[in-house]
């Protein structure tokens, strides 16, 4: 198994320093959220916890563009992989999001992946000229053009949506960067088994978890992808702890744990967020991983 750990609770000026501690201490990947604003009003509702607790953690932590902070963090380190979990991609140009990810993917050395959702706030979409009704769509299309754009190959693509003859992008990465899908919903969890490289999931616990990734199971199986051994399901179990929670999600098929070591607290300090991830890595990642 491997570890990820989450940055949804850390500063921006403490990136550089959590990064370099969190690689130190055995972790695999690094994840951070993507905002782009805080609407002042909305009527979306949030689907993974209470909307006014997360409208009041949006509308007072502070984000950086995940591309940016991840080329932030990849410039002070050299094994660790980077990932927006989750970029909000329908919001975005893809030709143009194609283009950042497989520069960083070069500069860095092939060490980024992209976490790939969608957004519940109507306001992502409607205030960058992007219909909120078509963005299922829109988010299959965009995930076929980033793969296709990073290809290195000769590529076009017509619909409704997006149109453009053929172009070839220089440089880019050996393989296209791995496109992880997140969501909880049936339709998120389709496209993980039809489109995606792996899944990752919003903070649960672990009977929800086991509970969607038997979903997903079933999904995979239906789609014809089962049989990718190389497909990571990046499982977020807020109750694990110890060694042994770790060891069940591994039974389930969870390739790489997403943690947050200091838990939810965005009042802790620096000090005690690297103190927490030494700590986590002496006393789960060494025994589990023998690093």
């Amino acid at each position: 198994m491997r570890f990820t750990l989450q940055l949804g609770f850390a500063r921006y000026p403490d990136y550089q320093s959590i990064a370099r501690t969190a690689e130190e201490a055995g972790f695999s990947s690094i994840g951070m959220p993507d905002s782009f604003f805080f609407p002042k009003r909305t009527d979306s509702e949030y689907p993974y916890t209470d909307t006014e607790t997360i409208r009041g953690y949006i509308e007072h932590m502070a984000f950086i563009e995940p591309l940016v902070a991840m080329s932030w963090m990849a410039a002070v380190t050299q094994r660790i992989r980077l990932y927006p979990s989750v970029l909000k991609v329908p919001t975005r140009q893809p030709l143009v999001l194609a283009k950042a990810l497989s520069s960083l993917a070069v500069l860095c050395q092939e060490r980024i992946l992209l976490g790939a959702g969608l957004s519940p706030w109507r306001e992502d979409f409607s205030y960058n000229g992007v219909a909120f009704e078509k963005r299922g769509r829109l988010m299959d299309e965009c995930i076929q053009i980033l793969r296709g754009a990073m290809s290195g190959e000769y590529f076009e693509y017509h619909s409704e949506n997006y149109d453009f003859g053929p172009m070839k992008m220089n440089p880019v990465p050996s393989r296209p960067v791995p496109i992880i899908v997140g969501g909880h919903s049936k339709p998120a969890l389709q496209r993980a088994a039809r489109l995606g490289d792996g899944w990752v999931s919003a903070n649960t616990d672990f009977a929800t978890l086991k509970s969607l990734l038997a979903e997903l199971a079933g999904l995979r199986a239906a789609a014809g992808t089962a049989g990718r051994a190389d497909f990571e399901i990046h499982g977020f179990d807020v109750a694990a702890q110890q060694p042994d929670d770790f060891r069940r999600l591994a039974e389930l098929g969870v390739t790489d744990a997403c943690v947050a070591p200091w838990g939810f607290d965005p009042a802790a300090t620096l000090q005690a967020q690297l103190d927490a991830i030494r700590r986590f890595g002496d006393a789960v990642i060494a025994p589990l991983t023998g690093r």
